[in-house]
């Protein structure tokens, strides 16, 4: 039997197929084909892509977005502003060929989309090899990475080289002050340096992302979006949302999308594109003028649970169902056990099928029903370990 992409799958005894296993402490309960689905672990690896793995909510499993790394070189207010975290070790970083057999197990379950994220994806040593490695696969129909910017003016010409078509960029401001004030360490220059060169290298499109706060860069809107006009850029507004644990959430920072879109509207018309295939995170819309789009994701105030098909990778090998799950489950440890691709597999979709995440929902919900929120109640993982 044959992996897409050529690769072999092991026959004979799976060595943890017998093996006790926790649900709800992050690891995954059962054996393959004794998990309730009914699916025996071959129907897995033969799983036609036509049939799409589903979650309780009947939702789909289509994107995944890959941590590569827990670090990074900034300590963005909003993301990870802590001045000290505890890494994950090195040695349980999971390897690229540990990724990228993860990457086809998922491609089989539905999925062609692959984003790479962080921490910052580019501190991860000869990140361009792993790009090469999955770009090849078959059944990817889709390889982005989201960057600070920080380094990709040194490295565009080598992602570039290696596959990578498409990129996203977070410039959440143009004043350099700003920039400082946001970043605490961030140099806007390296990442407007960086942006012209992925440009330079053919990625196509670059995209600029900002996670708009109120009172910090909500004057900032327009300028953003003349910036990325005339340099022929695609930009993207994100709510601010309270991912993780640690960035002080709280409603009054959070500008609305649609106070973003009719700040936009009222200097630039637009028209509404819609999310891309249907579950996009983004909401797009095309200038009149015929200047471009932009996107706008408004997980806050315009939550999309009910379309969201994304499942995440954490650096160490952790599956997560959503943006803000409390805990994710554990893949390394039974693949670096010895497990098979029909095993890994099975569990991939077993994990999925129980999926019930709607915490956007719920937190509009209860913003909406008692006029209160407090998310500290709700214990997150960290963004450094997740990945956006």
């Amino acid at each position: 039997m044959t992996l897409r992409g050529g690769r072999g799958v092991k026959s004979g005894k799976r060595k943890a197929q017998g093996r006790e296993r926790k649900g709800e402490g992050g690891r995954i309960e059962g054996r393959p084909g004794q998990n309730g689905r009914g699916i025996e672990p071959k129907s897995c690896i033969d799983h036609n892509n036509d049939m799409a793995t589903l979650d309780i909510l009947k939702r789909p499993v289509r994107d995944l977005r890959i941590s590569v790394t827990d670090r990074c070189n900034y300590r963005c207010t909003y993301c990870m502003p802590r001045d000290e975290y505890t890494w994950i070790d090195r040695a349980k970083i999971l390897s690229f060929e540990e990724i990228e057999r993860i990457v086809r197990l998922f491609l089989l379950l539905g999925v062609d989309k692959i984003r790479l994220t962080g921490g910052e994806p580019l501190l991860r040593k000869d990140l361009e090899k792993l790009i090469g490695r999955l770009v090849s696969l078959d059944g990817l129909k889709d390889l982005s990475l989201t960057t600070n910017g920080a380094s990709l003016a040194e490295k565009a010409e080598a992602l570039a080289w290696a596959g990578l078509r498409r990129i996203n960029v977070s410039l959440d401001t143009l004043s350099p002050e700003k920039f400082r004030q946001l970043t605490k360490r961030g140099n806007l220059q390296d990442v407007l340096s960086g942006i012209f060169a992925a440009q330079k290298a053919g990625l196509n499109p670059v995209k600029i992302n900002a996670v708009i706060l109120r009172g910090t860069n909500d004057d900032e809107i327009i300028d953003l979006v003349q910036f990325a006009r005339q340099h022929g850029l695609e930009m993207r507004f994100i709510e601010y949302m309270d991912v993780g644990n640690a960035n002080s959430w709280s409603l009054e920072k959070t500008v609305p999308k649609k106070e973003i879109l009719q700040t936009v509207h009222s200097r630039f018309p637009l028209a509404e594109v819609g999310r891309r295939d249907g579950h996009a995170p983004a909401v797009d819309y095309r200038f009149l003028d015929g200047g471009g789009n932009i996107g706008i994701i408004g997980s806050v105030t315009e939550p999309f649970c009910s379309s969201c098909t994304r499942a995440r990778l954490t650096a160490d090998g952790r599956l997560v169902t959503c943006l803000f799950a409390q805990q994710g489950y554990d893949l390394k440890k039974p693949m670096r056990g010895g497990a098979s691709d029909e095993w890994i597999c099975e569990a991939i979709a077993s994990v999925w099928s129980r999926r019930q995440d709607r915490y956007s929902d719920l937190r509009w919900e209860t913003i909406h029903s008692t006029g209160a929120y407090q998310p500290r109640a709700h214990k997150k993982i960290e963004m450094i370990t997740l990945g956006g």
